[in-house]
């Protein structure tokens, strides 16, 4: 079939076979126009297509995006800067390249956390990172002060026992995320937050609902680790960003429309630069997003007998929930000691104590834990007390099917997870991300109706499932 590519102003007809790569594509276009392009140790420049308003990858086939005989391409020199470092997510096993120029290393290591992210999504108070010599980087200091040069790989770990947690959240996956949540109840309460924040930031409709059901508040900042609650005043600035900060920067709409419909009182909360949401948005060019709560904030409350502007109803309800505050934490402040900190709890201070963040899994956090305890003396082991009782009856028979019945649900939830493992896997993703991936690939392609982009999705779903068929 003849395709025609357009660069700079100019238009070649291509012969090619519709199997064709993307790649034998570009190599075709880059001899045909004698394209130069550079390669160094700050940028590089390399070829872009782009077809119905999408840049098409280099392992597409032609005919897989809908490329018909007489379709025209375009084509563009682009530039990408090189990153200056990268970082290691244990959460998610993938590497982050952090972009920029020399000047990033000079900066402090709480920018270089606010950049991880707000690139990754996961809030500052679940992270740390350290170098490539285990030395861990303290948001006071500056990055020279570890010897941090061009191309250093760092490396982000979590709380122990947190990687299947964290993972669910960026999943969307409500029930790992409710089966990880701990069972102290301050800790609970923190996970409940930093998982609405990733929600938000990510655009998981259903784990943002089920987590506001619970009772998390979207204007809440995410704050501190209760074991280190204590330090809260040298904790990074962005432990008081909210969910709805994370929504306003990434451009989800529909979660910003769910925060604003569940306390109105999302639109008002500011982050740590007095920015808020609507700014946010502004600055981030998510227009949608800037158009919606720039109509939120110009409509108008009607209330009995009255009507107030936005605005004005807004400060009214931060003044009245100000005030319920602090009037709770006057009344109740014995009622909410049972989530705060408590004697005999753990306390984390840098440079005093381990600092518990080193990605190990919930199985082994949970062993080192149970390692500390101390065994019991024998001598009450032996006592009469202990031992066994002719007349001592067997197991309650409720007890014993609470657990037989346990037991069955985990090796059911493990056949099924193996029996959904052996198809649903390919290059390291579940069928059902493939499919979400498929159609946000289709969904770039702006010049094509929204039925064309269905098409499109279904025909790399069905590649992707061949794919998958010849790797077994």
């Amino acid at each position: 079939m003849r395709v025609f590519i357009c660069y700079e102003g100019f238009s070649e007809p291509f012969d090619v076979p519709p199997d064709q790569t993307v790649m034998a594509l570009k190599q075709a276009v880059k001899s045909n126009f004698l394209v130069q392009l550079s390669d160094d140790e700050q940028a590089r420049q390399y070829l872009e297509l782009s077809y119905g308003g999408a840049a098409l990858h280099d392992s597409w086939a032609l005919s897989d995006v809908g490329i018909t005989s007489g379709s025209t391409i375009r084509c563009f020199v682009k530039t990408e800067q090189r990153p200056v470092m990268y970082v290691f997510n244990t959460v998610t096993g993938e590497t982050l390249p952090i972009a920029g120029n020399e000047s990033l290393l000079h900066t402090s290591v709480a920018k270089l956390t606010t950049m991880i992210s707000v690139q990754s999504g996961i809030p500052v108070s679940t992270f740390r990172l350290s170098t490539p010599a285990n030395v861990q980087l303290y948001d006071c200091n500056q990055l020279q002060d570890y010897a941090i040069k061009t191309g250093t790989i760092l490396r982000l770990d979590t709380w122990d026992g947190w990687v299947e947690f964290l993972r669910g959240c960026l999943q969307g996956h409500r029930l790992t995320v409710q089966g990880h949540l701990s069972e102290e109840k301050p800790v609970m309460r923190f996970q409940l937050r930093v998982a609405l924040y990733i929600a938000a930031w990510s655009g998981h409709l259903d784990l943002a609902g089920w987590l506001l059901e619970r009772g998390v508040h979207p204007e809440e900042p995410v704050g501190v680790h209760p074991y280190r609650q204590w330090c809260h005043q040298t904790a990074h600035q962005d432990t008081r960003k909210c969910s709805t900060h994370a929504a306003a920067e990434s451009g989800q709409l529909l979660i910003l429309k769910l925060f604003i419909n569940s306390n109105i009182l999302s639109l008002a909360c500011r982050d740590p630069e007095g920015r808020d949401p609507l700014k946010i948005a502004i600055q981030c060019g998510h227009g949608e997003c800037a158009r919606y709560l720039a109509n939120k904030l110009c409509s108008v409350v009607s209330l009995p007998n009255m009507s107030l502007p936005m605005r004005i109803y807004l400060q009214i309800k931060c003044w009245v929930s100000s005030g319920k505050k602090r009037a709770a934490s006057n009344r109740c402040q014995y009622n909410s000691a049972a989530f705060k900190a408590r004697l005999g709890k753990t306390l984390l201070v840098d440079g005093f104590n381990q600092p518990k963040m080193s990605s190990k899994s919930r199985g082994a956090a949970t062993k080192q834990g149970r390692g500390n305890k101390a065994l019991l003396p024998i001598r009450n082991l032996l006592s009469i007390s202990h031992l066994p009782s002719k007349r001592a009856k067997p197991l309650l028979p409720s007890l014993q099917t609470m657990k037989e019945m346990q037991e069955k649900h985990e090796r059911r939830m493990e056949s099924r997870e193996d029996a959904s493992l052996e198809f649903s896997h390919h290059c390291g993703q579940k069928l059902r991300e493939n499919v979400v991936y498929c159609l946000t690939m289709a969904s770039t392609f702006t010049e094509k109706p929204w039925m064309k982009q269905l098409d499109i999705a279904r025909t790399l779903v069905r590649k992707h499932v061949h794919s998958m068929d010849r790797c077994s």
